[in-house]
């Protein structure tokens, strides 16, 4: 069986890998053909095109870069064509997925879509082509069957990829200790600094966060920095701050970190089950923020308050994000009441998400459904 997979995003790599592994596990037969990153790579082979060259955060960036988005959604509908995939495998990322879901219907190709468009957040009327273009939708957010079941849309709730994610990690994770030596790392306390992995959100949020780190002079001072970007722009960023920069280490980082400060999306969850305290920051182009504020429909930015459907973790978003806020914020968390509380939280929240094994699921019904349609 082939299978045509397109993840556009870090968070995409990552639910991709996890997936393949469970595909390979399954049927190690399968020809896999794929965009996305370097954690997919590691399964199976160079990518068609790599995430590096795929994301374009915020509605400027998207309209600065139309043609190079309008050029790879030419090529890629050419290469499922001349690959003949029995189905295409979407993962997020649904500006341009959703594009190329609905090519592979008028050809015939069956699509598989993980991790649902957040449309209930805002784009509702994605509901109409969803249940026109998509055959089988697999959710990550435990609210999100509800939601589809409004619109008499089914769909597979299969919990979220990240308790597996993590869970995989901790059973192979390098020891603390060596962890700390191969970096060179002392024995404070860690505060691990996540900006995110673009440079225009690197450029806009690490200085403040720097600004407030500093502060906390008997931690540690680590950036997880993103696999694409050198050392070297973080430590001009930095200035004379000291810092360690560590790259494609994220969840060793987490699993030591006593304290973190984190760019909006997949990471403020995963930090979450790395149940480290976390202050959540945002700051983007302001066109885009004022566009996106009109037309979303949620409460929160983080995908922590949004499962607890409350502010479990603190949210600064643009005028708020401030060096003196990060800090108020993480100094209260540092230990004590509010730090225990959070925790509290964080082991509600692991409940919510279930038990794990999302990906073996979505695995099993992708392989069965095929067969079924071979057959």
């Amino acid at each position: 069986m082939k299978y045509y997979i397109i993840a556009g995003e870090a968070s995409g790599d990552l639910h991709g890998s996890n997936l393949i592994r469970a595909l390979q596990k399954e049927a190690p037969e399968i020809d896999i053909r794929f965009w996305g990153g370097d954690r997919m790579s590691a399964l199976a082979g160079e990518p068609v095109k790599h995430i590096k060259d795929l994301a374009f955060m915020g509605f400027v960036e998207v309209i600065a870069n139309l043609r190079t988005i309008l050029k790879n959604i030419s090529f890629c509908k050419a290469d499922v064509l001349a690959f003949k995939p029995d189905a295409l495998l979407l993962i997020d990322y649904p500006g341009f997925n959703m594009r190329i879901a609905e090519f592979a219907q008028q050809n015939n190709i069956p699509v598989h879509y993980y991790v649902s468009p957040q449309i209930w957040a805002w784009k509702q009327n994605r509901i109409h082509k969803i249940k026109k273009f998509v055959d089988e939708m697999y959710c990550i957010l435990p609210f999100e069957k509800d939601f589809y079941a409004k619109f008499d849309r089914e769909v597979h709730y299969v919990g979220h990829p990240l308790v597996d994610a993590i869970q995989h990690f901790k059973k192979t994770a390098i020891d603390p200790i060596a962890f700390r030596n191969e970096f060179g790392l002392s024995d404070k306390k860690l505060m691990a600094l996540l900006p995110g992995s673009r440079l225009q959100e690197i450029k806009l949020k690490l200085p403040i966060m720097l600004d407030a780190a500093k502060r906390f002079n008997e931690m540690e001072i680590v950036v997880a920095g993103a696999p694409n970007i050198p050392e070297a722009y973080y430590q001009e960023l930095a200035k004379d701050i000291p810092i360690k920069v560590i790259s494609n280490r994220t969840y060793d980082i987490l699993n030591q970190a006593h304290l973190a400060m984190v760019t909006s999306g997949t990471a403020t969850l995963e930090t979450a089950l790395f149940k480290v305290p976390q202050v959540v920051c945002y700051k983007g182009n302001p066109i885009s923020v004022t566009i996106a504020r009109r037309l979303i429909k949620v409460p929160y930015i983080s995908l922590v308050n949004l499962i607890i459907n409350r502010e479990v973790v603190k949210e600064l978003i643009q005028k708020d994000l401030t060096a003196n806020a990060i800090y108020d914020t993480l100094y209260a968390l540092n230990e004590g009441e509010k730090r225990e509380a959070l925790m509290q939280d964080y082991e509600t929240l692991e409940r919510v998400l279930g038990d794990g094994g999302a990906s073996e699921k979505i695995a099993h019904l992708i392989l069965s459904s095929t067969t079924k349609r071979v057959e």
